[in-house]
């Protein structure tokens, strides 16, 4: 029964990510990047300092700071997405699907900033006062209730999209690989990462923002000093490995068939795993940040996928490409970039890194996913009742250490695809308003 289910996945996760899907995600964004004639990203510099929190006002509405609720979004991106995806992306697509993560990445900031203005514009309180955001929300309130059915076919994959299951796939692989430990002991694994999330995700959000801007800047830095590391031992490969992705992006030579629409439909879906740009998700928790101006919050959130897939995912991929692992063994996901590190760091180095950068982004994503089911279970009924999520969440981190990466990987895809259609399809309906209130913003910010 169960491998009827898989197939079942599988074949799901193919027939939705096919071109239609790809053109309303690539062409989505592409739309708000030229109807925002790139404005966004000339106020970069202006995003930076609304993050180190210059503009903060503890009077203003929300839950998190700004600097938390970047933090928190990152906390989900910046995880296996990064570590795993990539080499997936690789094993799948080739050398080109990183160029193909890197545009859907730089089309992906205009995507955030359209869907996390809106996030804040039209967000809402549940009876004890706490604010409540995200596509449903954005849906209902800035559409009208006539467009309610999209805001629950949004809610309802979100249930199955936001659950943790490569995530405490990849991390239960990871603790087996580098402990020598067998198939058997990864229900154990399970239980363990199951009560280590219990104590943080019962806190509610604010546990989970406090604990996420500790754990992202330090990941962060690690990982970056780690692979700049392996890149230095082998600088001599890396302008071969940029003329391979760029050389393999146009080529489709190492993809399944030779495909290049395979490879560039594999680079869009790592790099929607990996950023969540025009997935919804980041919306739900960037619509929790303390301000009453949506603009900004938009400007936070565009960092994102400048920090997790153009400087993150590159740094991995760099590191896989330059050993030359891809091409000699037959592994996938984190089993791969822990070959790739150990390839290139003294002997057991680059096991305990690994172990470490898993341990830190894996449990950070885990923490930040379960607020994702949360707020949409408490969409779909009232909010009470979404806290009843955890509990399923809980039992998915134990079910989701055992099955197979494949599983994991088509199961959030799928649900992924099911969860971008309602959130670009209501941005690109309210971009006009993302525009107006833009308009005003930087014409205040030019006075002083």
């Amino acid at each position: 029964m169960f491998k009827s289910l898989e197939n079942f996945i599988a074949n799901f996760s193919s027939w939705i990510w096919d071109w239609p899907l790809l053109i309303l995600l690539i062409g989505g964004g592409l739309f708000f990047l030229i109807y925002s004639r790139f404005t966004p990203f000339f106020y970069f510099k202006h995003a930076i300092g609304i993050l180190s929190g210059k503009y903060n006002d503890a009077h203003d509405p929300g839950q998190l700071t700004h600097f938390q609720a970047l933090s928190s979004a990152l906390a989900a991106t910046v995880g296996m997405g990064n570590i795993s995806g990539v080499a997936v992306a690789i094993v799948m697509g080739g050398p080109g699907a990183i160029f193909w993560m890197w545009i859907s990445a730089l089309i992906g900031m205009a995507t955030k900033f359209y869907t996390c203005s809106l996030s804040i514009m039209y967000r809402t309180e549940d009876d004890q006062g706490k604010l409540l955001s995200g596509p449903m929300y954005v849906i209902t309130k800035g559409l009208g209730h006539q467009w309610k059915p999209l805001a629950i076919v949004f809610a309802l994959a979100g249930l199955i999209g936001t659950l943790p299951a490569f995530t405490a796939n990849q991390l239960t692989q990871t603790l087996v690989d580098v402990l020598d430990w067998t198939d058997s002991d990864k229900w154990y694994i399970g239980i363990v990462l199951a009560a280590i999330t219990t104590l943080v995700i019962f806190g509610g959000i604010k546990r989970i923002g406090a604990v996420a801007s500790r754990l992202v800047p330090f990941m962060v830095v690690l990982y970056f000093i780690t692979v700049i590391t392996i890149l230095i031992i082998q600088i001599e490969k890396i302008p071969e490995m940029f003329t391979l992705i760029f050389s393999d992006a146009f080529s489709g030579k190492a993809a399944a068939g030779g495909a290049l629409g395979y490879l560039i439909k594999t680079g869009v879906k790592r790099a929607a795993f990996s950023n969540e740009a025009g997935i919804g998700t980041a919306s739900m928790m960037h619509g929790t940040a303390k301000t009453n101006e949506p603009i900004r919050e938009g400007l936070v959130a565009m960092i994102g996928p400048a920090i997790d897939t153009l400087l993150v995912c590159t740094l991995t991929a760099l590191a896989i490409l330059s050993t030359g692992v891809w091409q000699s063994t037959s592994d996938n996901g984190v089993s791969l970039t822990l070959e790739a590190f150990n390839s290139v760091l003294p002997y057991g180095l680059g096991d305990i890194v690994v172990m470490i950068m898993v341990l830190v982004f894996g449990f950070s994503t885990l923490f930040s996913y379960s607020y994702y089911g949360t707020t949409c279970l408490s969409f779909l009924t009232k909010p009470k009742y979404g806290k009843y999520y955890n509990y399923i969440y809980i039992v998915s981190i134990v079910v989701a250490a055992v099955v197979k990466i494949e599983f994991a990987i088509n199961l959030i895809d799928s649900a992924f695809a099911i969860m971008a259609i309602p959130t670009v399809i209501s941005g690109l309906l309210l971009a006009p308003k993302v525009n107006a209130r833009a308009k005003i913003y930087f014409k205040e910010l030019k006075k002083y």
